[in-house]
């Protein structure tokens, strides 16, 4: 086991709870949000979101939405909530990550971005306004402010830039949303954090968009091609400059040990696709660890996927038979396994609620993270 999985429960001792009051409902801290980036959570119905997952808030994303339906789809369905029928409230990503990780051909400026759809190449310009515009349409009770994610091995100069330009794209984010209705129908605008590696820019970007002021921050340009310790140190680093009063949301990750040591850290948000996406190949969280259900170890294997899980897609089937569906390509197999692992991330989340409000996360967090790090070795 490895000195980054050995943590010591002082270094947890920042957790807090909380509670966001958004529109569609009430959403308590720290929390998962599932990714329904094209305004579907792959494989599951919104029923089951809310009754077998008991998610209180998922994502979608502007980027793919506005390629496909089109804004104009969901604005005349009474935005994305109406349209994927989800009864509760959405963070929506400006698509700020997608235009710089899927986009083509991109020519950037400080306007905002033009680029080619990944879709049909078809040129599509992105700008503050029009990421405003957007989330505006889909009436999402969380907006995040357009910016510029630069990759991990970019040097300080560029992502200097990309700070500079993401502290003015958010000055032009919260003009345009205060010229919509979306504050007096309390919808958030929240403020996302770039520097990248480099402690002293994410410091600058942190108090510039304090300056200008939101309801919400959350820390972006993690997980983009630096290694697992050094992500961990670059929000435990910038968690210090952000209100301690206010929502803090990292963005796009992570694994079950790396929430839990954000929440040590002090992190009130999270969303990540590692869920969902690890259910499709085979991949299941469970109490344990993490396995690969389909293992010829678990053919014969007649124990529930996970004792300690309470949805029934962990209770009332069998290891054997979830790893039959996967090599029998059952599309099935996959549903089950992603109500699972969702589950287990949003439950996670409510239990590290629990402790912290009983004064015990530090100790419960850490025994957590060594029990889950020992049955991943085995």
């Amino acid at each position: 086991m490895n000195s980054l999985n050995s943590i010591k429960p002082e270094s947890l001792n920042h957790a807090r709870t909380g509670k966001v009051i958004l529109p569609a409902g009430e959403v308590f801290t720290p929390v998962f949000m599932p990714v329904g980036t094209q305004a579907t959570v792959k494989g599951i119905l919104p029923r089951d979101l809310n009754e077998v997952v008991k998610a209180s808030i998922i994502l979608g994303n502007t980027y793919h939405l506005n390629l496909r339906p089109g804004v104009e789809v969901i604005r005349e369905a009474g935005g994305l909530a109406r349209f994927m029928n989800w009864d509760g409230p959405i963070l929506t990503d400006s698509g700020g990550f997608q235009v710089f990780s899927l986009a083509k051909l991109r020519k950037l400026n400080d306007d905002g971005v033009l680029f080619h759809s990944h879709i049909d190449g078809r040129e599509v310009f992105l700008g503050p306004r029009e990421a405003i515009d957007i989330q505006d349409a889909l009436k999402s009770d969380i907006a995040m402010c357009l910016d510029e994610c630069p990759p991990a091995e970019a040097s300080k100069s560029e992502i200097g830039k990309a700070v500079d330009r993401s502290t003015n794209w958010a000055k032009s984010c919260l003009d345009a949303w205060n010229e919509t209705n979306a504050i007096k129908d309390g919808r958030k605008l929240f403020g996302i954090v770039q520097g990248g590696r480099f402690p002293d820019l994410r410091r600058r970007s942190a108090e510039e968009l304090q300056e200008i002021g939101f309801p919400g921050y959350a820390i972006g340009g993690v997980s983009v091609g630096e290694s697992e310790e050094e992500m961990l140190e670059q929000v435990s680093s910038t968690v210090q400059f952000l209100p301690a009063d206010l929502p803090r949301y990292v963005m796009g990750v992570g694994t079950p040990t790396q929430l839990l040591k954000m929440v040590g850290y002090g992190i009130d948000m999270f969303d990540c696709v590692l869920p969902s996406r690890a259910a499709r190949h085979g991949t299941a969280y469970t109490s344990t660890g993490k396995i690969n259900i389909r293992n010829e170890k678990f053919r014969l294997d007649l124990e529930p996927l996970d004792k300690e899980a309470d949805c029934f897609a962990s209770k009332e089937f069998s290891r054997s038979y979830l790893r039959h569906l996967f090599m029998a390509k059952e599309s099935l197999g996959g549903v089950l396994l992603t109500l699972h692992n969702l589950r287990f991330f949003v439950k996670l989340m409510e239990e590290a609620r629990v402790q912290i409000n009983a004064g015990s996360y530090s100790e419960w967090a850490s025994d957590w993270i060594e029990r889950y790090n020992r049955g991943i070795c085995q």
